[in-house]
């Protein structure tokens, strides 16, 4: 029950990051850089409605679209997030009218923005959701065409990053496109941030010792085997163990109390396929 609970708190913390982006550095600049959220910026200088109105229908419809042509694959934590954010832009819309961009720069306002709201868009993928909008058109154009999903997602993004510069001016339009690309190679930085586990090597006259905490404390599993050192000709045991950070910085911190002449090394890994890890399915 507390996993979900923080779970959701993740993913409306997340929201509220890209909410602020779009109210307050791509919204008054006119800048659509893909979404729902690019989509309603574009739409809102010709309807009169709020960003975050436009936002919830345009989510609302393609949710109903992804139900009708793939079947219910959408999770409820993505329903969440998706009324999440289009309900924040539009309180923000309501309670914090901006009559005009924050400043004259409207180039560090899409890198500053594009960053704060990549961090949000990281946090709601790594709770395995989505905040809707075009990842849910990209499903059903992959679905119908067999284009790649990344490629779907871009393919969707650039339709309505060539909407702003249609509309606004070729100048948006290379802001716009600009903050795309930003983005995700933002997302992808934030979600390695997130998922990048130490691969640990320990050579120490206190193995044993070492290994019961590895196992028993911090429930992780090791591999163990034996090396022989180039200059004393001596059998040495080798534990290799793969932790995410928490538990490094636990095991760093014990080594230090029980063996403060251990030898280390530490590998960083960005991705990890096998048991207890990534599925190969």
């Amino acid at each position: 029950m507390m996993k979900q609970v923080q779970s959701l708190l993740n993913i409306t913390l997340g929201a509220l990051l890209i909410a602020l982006n779009i109210h307050f550095f791509l919204s008054p600049n006119m800048v659509g850089t893909g979404g729902t959220s690019g989509a309603g910026i574009v739409l809102s200088q010709f309807m009169d409605l709020p960003v975050g109105v436009i936002m919830f229908a345009l989510d609302m419809l393609l949710f109903i679209l992804g139900l009708l042509l793939i079947g219910p694959s959408f999770g409820l934590k993505s329903v969440f997030a998706s009324l999440s954010l289009s309900g924040m832009v539009w309180a923000l819309e309501v309670y914090h009218p901006l009559h005009g961009p924050i400043g004259h720069d409207v180039l560090i306002q899409i890198v500053i923005g594009t960053l704060i709201g990549a961090i949000g868009v990281a946090m709601i993928f790594n709770q395995e959701a989505s905040a809707g909008g075009t990842g849910v058109l990209a499903k059903i154009i992959h679905k119908f065409t067999g284009l790649e999903l990344g490629r779907a997602v871009l393919a969707s993004d650039i339709l309505i990053v060539i909407s702003s510069a249609w509309f606004f001016g070729l100048q948006i339009g290379l802001y716009a496109f600009f903050g795309l690309l930003l983005k995700g190679m933002m997302i992808d930085r934030t979600l390695q941030f997130f998922h990048e586990n130490k691969e640990v090597v320990i050579i120490s006259e206190h193995s044993e010792e070492i290994k019961q905490f590895i196992v028993g404390d911090l429930e992780k599993g090791a591999t163990l085997h034996s090396a022989k050192g180039a200059f004393s000709d001596d059998q040495k045991e080798v534990i290799t163990t793969i932790l995410d950070r928490k538990d490094f910085s636990k095991l760093k911190s014990y080594i230090q109390l029980t063996d403060e002449k251990a030898f280390i090394t530490v590998h960083s890994m960005n991705e990890i396929w096998g048991q207890n890890f990534k599925s190969f399915a």
